[in-house]
């Protein structure tokens, strides 16, 4: 089964070296495992475009969709038989990069 595993982020920084090299370890384990299907870090949110096409035109906004201090800075797309291992390796990675991390099944 096929785990997004998201790195929620509150402030408006970068990881640190050290978290880069902690998560580069991360994600050679993954890959050695066999759980990696893909991963990304992202832009800071005010670099976010959202658009609703629902109406008869598409409106286009600058921002993320929603205001929060918290954001999605990154993620992982994760195999893993179940959710214990999912959590298990969330929580390896949560460690890894200094975040904190949501878990959510793909359907």
């Amino acid at each position: 089964m096929q785990y997004l595993v998201s790195v929620i982020h509150d402030e408006a920084s970068l990881a640190t070296p050290d978290e880069h090299a902690a998560i580069d370890v991360f994600n050679d384990r993954l890959q050695a495992e066999g759980h990696w299907v893909f991963a990304g870090g992202l832009a800071f949110p005010d670099t976010a475009t959202v658009i609703d096409n629902r109406g008869g035109e598409a409106m286009v906004t600058d921002g993320p969709f929603l205001e929060s201090k918290e954001y999605l800075a990154g993620f992982w797309v994760i195999e893993a038989p179940d959710l214990d291992v999912a959590l298990k390796l969330a929580a390896e990675g949560s460690k890894a990069c200094n975040r904190k991390i949501e878990v959510r099944p793909f359907q």
